[in-house]
C-alpha cells in the first residue's frame, strides 16, 4: 500500500531549468567608480550587513561535489534564493568538495549535530532509508523518461519512508546515468572478469550487480578512487560521466561502456529535527525552493552528463557498444537477478514488483524495449 506523507507535502514539480545571472557594477575612472554605483555599493553593504545580523537559522550543508561544478552553481542558487525571499533570515553554511569526507561520514555528523543537510547519492540514501534504493534498480531503467514516470509515481511514499527515518527531502536531485569506464575495452559482462573494478564501499546496489555478474569488485571510500586509479590499485570504476570529469577520473581511463548500469538517484535532505526548529514560513520557502532547484539540477545534470561525454571522446576516450542484440539482453537479466537479490535487504518485493510493472507499462505504451544509451 502506499503511505500517506503526515508533516510535508512534496508534490512532483514540471521542469522548469531557469538561468540566474547578475551583470558586474560598472566601474569608471577618476575616483574610481562612478556616483550611481558608489550609492549602490553602500547600499548592497548595508543590505548585506542588514542580512548577516539577521540571519536567525544557518542550515550547515555538506556534499562530495566539487565547486565549479553544476551541483555546487545551483546549489549556491538556491541558497541565495532562500536568503533573499527570507530577508535574510536563513541561509546554507556549505561544505563542498568532500571537505567533510564521504557521504556516510557527514550523515554521521548529521546525527551528532554538526551538521544538518547535505546532498546525497544512493548511497547515502541507503543509511537514511534503503527502500528509497529502488530508484537505482540495476539495469532497469533505458530513458530519462521512464525515470520521470517512476519518480512521479512513488514521490510520496520515498518521501514518506525518508522522513520516518528523521530526514525531510529538499528535493530529489537526480545524478544521472551510470556507465562503467575501465583501462581495457569492457562490453560483456565476461570482460568484467578481467578488470579491477572498484566498488563503492558498502554499495549494496553496485555490490548485487556485480555479483549477479559474476566479479569481485575493490570496494573503497569515494576519497580513496583517485589515488587508487593512479596506483593501479584498481583500473576500472563506475560513474555518472559528470561526475568522472568533476571527481578528475576520466583521466586515467580509456574505455567507456555505452550500457548503463543503473540510473543515480540523488537528494538533498535535511534532518527533521533541523528542519522542524525552522518557522512554518521558513520551512515553506526552503521546501518549495528546494524543489525548483534540485528540479533544475537534474535538468541540467543531464544535458551536462551528454556534454560530458563529449568532452571525454576530445580527450581520448573510447566509447565501447555492446557487440549484439544478446548480449543487451544478458544485461537485463543480470538486471533482474540482482534486483531479486536485493529483495528483503533494501526494499520489499511488493515495492520492486510495481515498479517495474510501471516501468514495463510505460515501455510498453511507448512501444519501447530498447537499452538506454548515450548520443
Amino acid at each position: 500500500m502506499h503511505r500517506r506523507l503526515k508533516r510535508v507535502s512534496h508534490e512532483t514539480l514540471a521542469p522548469s531549468p531557469t538561468g540566474v545571472g547578475a551583470a558586474p557594477l560598472p566601474v569608471g575612472e577618476g575616483l574610481g567608480v562612478r556616483v550611481p554605483t558608489f550609492f549602490a555599493l553602500i547600499l548592497s553593504l548595508l543590505l548585506a550587513s542588514t542580512f548577516t545580523s539577521a540571519q536567525q537559522y544557518t542550515i550547515k550543508f555538506a556534499t562530495v561535489a566539487p565547486e565549479g561544478t553544476t551541483w555546487m552553481m545551483v546549489m549556491r542558487e538556491y541558497d541565495k534564493a532562500i536568503r533573499t525571499e527570507s530577508g535574510g533570515r536563513l541561509g546554507f553554511k556549505i561544505y563542498a568538495g568532500m571537505s567533510q569526507g564521504d557521504e556516510k561520514d557527514y550523515l554521521r555528523k548529521i546525527k551528532l549535530g554538526q551538521l544538518h543537510s547535505a546532498g546525497v547519492s544512493g548511497n547515502g540514501l541507503t543509511t537514511i532509508a534503503s527502500e528509497v534504493r529502488v530508484l537505482d534498480s540495476p539495469f532497469l531503467f533505458k530513458s530519462y523518461a521512464e525515470v520521470d514516470t517512476v519518480y512521479r509515481a512513488f514521490n510520496n511514499e520515498l518521501n514518506q519512508a525518508i522522513e520516518e527515518n528523521g530526514f525531510i527531502n529538499l528535493g530529489w536531485a537526480e545524478v544521472g546515468f551510470v556507465y562503467v569506464f575501465s583501462n581495457t575495452p569492457v562490453r560483456t559482462a565476461d570482460d568484467m572478469k578481467n578488470v579491477k573494478m572498484w566498488m563503492w564501499e558498502g554499495d549494496p546496489i553496485a555490490g548485487a550487480a556485480f555479483k549477479a555478474i559474476g566479479i569481485h569488485p575493490i570496494p573503497l571510500t569515494i576519497t580513496d578512487v583517485l589515488t587508487s586509479l593512479q596506483t593501479g590499485l584498481i583500473n576500472a570504476v563506475y560513474s555518472p560521466p559528470l561526475a568522472a570529469i568533476g571527481f578528475q577520473w576520466f583521466s586515467h581511463v580509456k574505455y567507456m561502456l555505452n550500457v548503463p548500469l543503473a540510473n543515480a538517484a540523488g537528494a538533498v535532505v535535511i534532518s527533521k529535527k533541523k528542519y522542524d526548529e525552522l518557522p512554518a514560513d521558513l520551512q515553506e520557502i526552503l521546501l518549495r525552493n528546494g524543489k525548483k532547484f534540485m528540479q533544475k539540477l537534474t535538468m541540467l545534470s543531464r544535458k551536462d552528463n551528454e556534454k560530458a561525454i563529449e568532452t571525454m571522446k576530445k580527450n581520448g576516450i573510447t566509447i565501447v557498444e555492446a557487440p549484439s542484440k544478446e548480449v543487451l539482453a544478458s544485461y537485463d537479466e543480470i538486471g533482474k537477478n540482482a534486483r531479486r537479490m536485493l529483495v528483503g535487504k533494501l526494499f520489499s518485493e511488493d515495492v520492486l514488483n510495481r515498479l517495474e510493472k510501471v516501468v514495463y507499462d510505460y515501455r510498453a505504451s511507448q512501444g519501447k524495449s530498447h537499452i538506454k544509451t548515450s548520443k
